[in-house]
């Protein structure tokens, strides 16, 4: 159904938006009515901040007051956020300052907001939801992980509650029924793959899109059932780049199982194959270092493979598939890099969160591959039935929006893909970062007695340390070498997460050293003592060589929040796998002979880091157009059968 064109219309489900309200698939980018412009918004932040708080017992008249107003107009707008601001501040305990207010009204004109890590990014979509609520319009807030989808609709209850709305979260072990509940709320606190995994089921289920005698079938077939969401009326993304940008390379795919015998068997010979293949002769890394092909000499081997009696697994090309898939499991992927093993069980580590993921799997066969490679049983490898790209899924919501520390170095795409301009919102209080030199050194073994060195020293004046690394390999190399100079510390990876914001909350502890594969979507302040602030508060030293200097910034930004004081150092060695994907072997010694700080080290690095982020976005331009061509194929198919 074609939506209303009122530049603030709020849509919700029922006859004007229809059952189920979301943009049509091929609407693309949402190119809205012009927003505020900055000197408007600049004093509608003004005049929303100078309303005072009001006292609780005041709020229902208000609430009356405000039901009798129309809600596209601008005294409507200011009156929700005046008895918003009020219901905060005496649920919580703080009233919103100007910027959260700013930032706020900045989501509700579908745009993307980068605050300052610190600066209150969880009241600020809290403060946007509840006045979009107030205007009877469901609202979804993506958050990180189950955990801070969990938190944040707990505690912020007696807030929502105080405005006569309801809020829930939907967590991966909820059933549909519970799903249903959560959803049905004013406000819904989920993760992104949790929503998304929940409107592919609705897609199977409903009818709307079949003809007249698909319809009839299905009705005969199974008795509908009611859909888990009631649409895509509004999202607020908290952290939005690591969800539209650093997430989206991968299609989520809804699969139902579908493994046998005769697969396992054929995985098995594929793998004791791919185990004599050397590199070089038989099979080449392509330049993404990331998949594998296979040399003349190479496919000529394949030959060597007992050709099975079924149809699939014995046809060449399916063949050569599979052994490029099991090298790819023999090289590429790592253990404690790429996955742990976790209870006799293969789990993906997510390289934005440095989270083992359980319940995810690589496709075509790759998981099993990799399974067999750590002599575990294989478990039963999985049939796609209908699959969906962050790029495709978004922008069907009709109102869209989100906030993150980190959005500038992706404006372009993030307007190109999801047509959302991104506004910065400027700190309360300068910064008071000290940024110490970089430092880049031949091999991680030294890196790692240079970081250990450096945490003795900032650590006996009494300052808390926080150093990033690449994987669960990195950090534990470098607690070995922190635990041999007894070097008191604590490390969080895919490993140990169980106690992430137990551990991530007490980082900030006097002398405490807080070691992490990765920082984003952790979504837990570091709380500083007065005693710490004296001593010069937070000191961060990154070691990862991340795909780009956004998500550099991410990490780096735990350092002088809210003006706090703070520094920060980035130390890298060059066999980390980023540089060695990117440079050949001899390049990199003769820059690490050259010694630090040379001046070929950090435009070596820099370039290899652009060449990533090159290849990333790559990756995810020909995903949108790949997903996109898929669903035209699919509804000329459905037209042509009509």
């Amino acid at each position: 159904m074609t939506a209303p064109a009122a530049s603030r219309s709020w849509p919700f489900p029922g006859v004007v938006w229809g059952d189920y309200p979301e943009q049509p698939p091929h609407a693309g980018p949402r190119h809205q009515t012009r927003p505020l412009s900055d000197r408007k918004l600049q004093c509608f932040a003004d005049a929303a901040a100078a309303v005072p708080v009001q006292p609780a017992s005041g709020l229902p008249a208000r609430l009356r007051a405000l039901q009798q107003l129309p809600t596209d107009s601008d005294d409507w707008l200011l009156a929700a956020f005046a008895v918003a601001s009020s219901a905060m501040s005496i649920a919580l305990g703080y009233a919103p300052h100007r910027q959260q207010l700013l930032a706020a009204r900045v989501l509700l004109d579908n745009r993307l907001v980068e605050m300052a890590t610190g600066e209150g990014k969880t009241a600020a979509i809290a403060l946007a939801a509840a006045v979009a609520a107030l205007a009877r319009t469901p609202v979804h807030v993506i958050t990180a992980n189950d955990y801070l989808a969990q938190r944040d609709a707990g505690q912020l209850r007696p807030f929502f509650a105080l405005l006569g709305l309801r809020v829930d979260c939907v967590t991966q072990p909820l059933l549909a029924d519970q799903r249903r509940l959560a959803y049905g709320c004013d406000v819904a606190y989920c993760t992104a793959k949790e929503l998304v995994f929940d409107y592919l089921r609705d897609g199977m289920a409903r009818t709307s899109d079949l003809s007249a005698l698909e319809q009839r079938a299905r009705r005969l077939s199974q008795p509908p059932e009611a859909p888990v969401l009631r649409g895509l009326c509004m999202a607020i993304i908290d952290e939005a780049d690591t969800v539209l940008i650093d997430e989206a390379r991968m299609p989520l795919v809804l699969s139902q199982g579908g493994g046998s015998q005769p697969q396992e068997a054929f995985h098995g010979g594929a793998l004791a194959l791919a185990r004599q293949l050397a590199q070089g002769t038989d099979f080449l890394r392509r330049a993404d270092g990331r998949s594998i092909e296979l040399t003349p000499a190479g496919l000529r081997r394949i030959s060597q493979w007992p050709v099975a009696s079924h149809p699939l697994y014995g046809h060449r090309a399916h063949r050569q598939s599979a052994l490029e898939l099991a090298l790819t499991a023999l090289h590429v992927l790592r253990r404690d890099h790429d996955y742990v093993v976790r209870e006799e069980q293969v789990q993906l580590i997510d390289e934005t969160t440095g989270r083992a993921a359980p319940g995810r799997a690589w496709s075509q066969g790759l998981h099993q591959l990799v399974e067999l490679k750590e002599e575990l049983r294989p478990t039963q490898s999985n049939s796609t039935v209908t699959q969906i790209t962050f790029q495709r899924f978004f922008p069907r919501y009709h109102r869209l929006a989100g906030a993150s520390g980190t959005l500038g170095e992706a404006r372009g795409e993030l307007k190109a893909v999801y047509g959302l301009a991104v506004v910065v919102v400027a700190p309360r209080v300068p910064p008071r970062i000290v940024r110490l030199p970089d430092l880049v050194f031949p091999d991680s073994n030294r890196l790692w007695q240079a970081v250990a060195a450096s945490v003795a020293q900032q650590r006996s004046t009494g300052r808390p340390v926080l150093v990033g690394t690449d994987s669960v390999a990195q950090s534990e190399a470098l607690s070995r070498v922190l635990t041999g100079q007894a070097v008191a510390h604590r490390v969080l990876n895919a490993r140990q997460d169980k106690d992430e914001s137990e551990l991530i909350a007490a980082a900030g502890s006097p002398g405490r050293v807080t070691v992490a594969t990765s920082m984003a979507g952790r979504g837990t302040d570091i709380l500083l003592s007065p005693e710490v602030l004296k001593s010069g508060g937070l000191h961060v030293i990154l070691c990862q060589h991340n795909a780009s200097l956004r998500i550099d910034r991410q990490f780096l930004g735990r350092a002088g929040r809210q003006g706090q004081p703070g520094s920060s150092q980035t130390l890298l060695a060059l066999d980390f796998p980023l540089l060695q994907r990117w440079w050949p072997g001899w390049w990199l010694a003769w820059v690490g002979r050259l010694g630090c700080p040379a001046v070929l080290c950090w435009p070596t690095v820099r370039l290899a880091q652009a060449r990533e982020s090159f290849t990333q976005k790559k990756q995810r331009v020909t995903l949108s157009r790949v997903s996109a061509a898929q669903e035209r194929e699919l509804t000329f198919s459905r037209q042509q059968s009509q």
